[in-house]
């Protein structure tokens, strides 16, 4: 995410990426291949072209593929020598080739080269799919959304990094490594990060602690209500995620299990559902993502806002600038806050010819010392604690702070290889819920349903 334009995790693409990621899928999945790899393609492909932006996250039994996975070796970036590409979707903020270019400076052994593959995320990822499937030599690591690592580690794509990882955990965000984990391995290192925040109207509503005290304060009057992403996409599962965690909900639990069918979902479903009726969200909301919320947002006429970090610079340079504050997510009245952790991971490709220089690059990335460069130059999250005390940090990013309460605070969306499935069924449903064309009980019953068929599908 640029000072200007993120890189979200949650970028909308247009129907025609759609489209054609879910084409690409297809052919895959009639070339041949087991059963079980043809059905997750080919549930993967409908997950995208029903809508879904983004790809999966963990859990699920291991494939032979990552069961017989290459591991990273800690040691060898130290004497690596030649070239690393690193490859990934659109770098709007510059912070790939920025990396790259520095890495390749300081290092002086190794030369570092960024190639921009997609567009768009759901771009990205179809190429970075294409070929980790064909197995090319032409990227040694990917940029990749951290809800893609189990799918990409399930079919034996990736290194495994569990060692260099470790030797690296000290300077890292625990709940930006759990991004990267799957069957107790990690196949990716965190590079930046995204959490969820709270924008408000100092002279109209207060800092909320909870949930309840902002739906309440944005009941209040007109032009104290609150704006976030309700249309039927990724981004609404991380909304309702957001108050589901913190109302202490699950979807799935720690050994896989559907768990969604539970008196914290229908809460938080019939909480969600008031706040339109009330008054206390506009019924605009349904038909936004980031973009039209920031933008009804800098409007003037509304007191809370839910958005990502990098709207902190756009608004700004609105007619809002210094009329609003920052928060973290507020908690579930009686629980405590919980985010959605968003952000982007290094993968190494299983394909690469050159792993030592991809660790090299990796360990230079997640220096604290570069993860300073990662907030000031770029606007991004970083994923090493320090940097968000750091004075040059806080001159740049001052909300760090209520940032890192956030990222601290976050969990993963659930772990699953089949995550687009199970995404789809949350939003799919929440919708249904919040436009009035289902009710809370028969949402939730079709969203466990559709949930627990998705996982049975791999």
């Amino acid at each position: 995410m640029d000072l200007i334009r993120p890189a979200s995790p949650l970028q909308e693409d247009t129907a025609t990426s759609q489209n054609a990621a879910a084409q690409a899928a297809a052919p895959r999945a009639e070339r041949g291949g087991s059963p079980r790899r043809r059905r997750l393609i080919v549930g993967a492909a409908a997950a995208m072209a029903a809508g879904l932006l983004v790809s999966g996250c963990g859990g699920g039994a291991a494939t032979q593929g990552a069961e017989k996975a290459a591991a990273a070796d800690p040691a060898s970036g130290a004497s690596a020598t030649g070239s690393v590409s690193i490859c990934g979707g659109k770098d709007a903020s510059g912070i790939y080739k920025g990396t790259a270019e520095a890495f390749s400076k300081a290092n002086g052994k190794v030369t570092a080269k960024y190639t921009e593959i997609g567009a768009t995320t759901d771009e990205a990822r179809t190429q970075a799919v294409q070929r980790l499937e064909g197995k090319s030599t032409e990227c040694d690591i990917f940029v990749t959304d951290v809800i893609w690592t189990s799918e990409f580690a399930s079919q034996g794509w990736l290194v495994d990094q569990t060692k260099l990882v470790e030797a690296n955990k000290d300077r890292l965000i625990p709940s930006t490594v759990e991004t990267t984990k799957y069957e107790d391995k990690y196949w990716a290192s965190p590079f930046f990060t995204n959490a969820g925040l709270v924008y408000y109207q100092k002279d109209k509503v207060a800092r909320p602690a909870t949930w309840q005290q902002l739906y309440a304060e944005a009941a209040k009057a007109p032009g104290n209500g609150f704006v976030y992403q309700g249309k039927q996409y990724e981004g609404l599962t991380v909304n309702f995620l957001e108050m589901l965690y913190s109302a202490g909900g699950e979807v799935l639990n720690d050994k896989g299990e559907v768990r969604i069918d539970s008196p914290e979902t229908r809460k938080v479903l019939d909480f969600m559902r008031k706040g339109l009726k009330d008054g206390s969200a506009d019924r605009a909301v349904l038909t936004y993502n980031e973009d039209p919320a920031r933008l009804a947002y800098e409007s003037g006429n509304f007191g809370y806002q839910r958005n990502w970090p990098h709207v902190y610079r756009l608004l700004n340079a609105t007619a809002l600038a210094g009329s609003f504050g920052v928060a973290p997510l507020p908690a579930w009245e009686g629980g405590k806050a919980s985010g959605v952790l968003g952000g982007w991971n290094l993968a190494i490709s299983a394909h690469s010819t050159n792993q030592a220089a991809a660790v090299a690059f990796i360990d230079f990335a997640t220096t604290p010392e570069w993860q300073k460069h990662v907030a000031m130059d770029y606007s991004q999250a970083p994923v090493n604690e320090a940097a968000y005390s750091d004075a040059a940090v806080l001159e740049k990013m001052p909300f760090a702070t209520e940032l890192l309460a956030s990222v601290k605070g976050a969990k993963p969306r659930p772990i699953s290889p089949v995550y687009p499935q199970i995404s789809q069924a949350i939003y799919k449903n929440v919708y249904a819920v919040l436009s009035g064309t289902a009710s809370t009980e028969e949402a939730v019953k079709k969203m466990a349903e559709e949930i627990t068929t998705a996982k049975a599908s791999f």
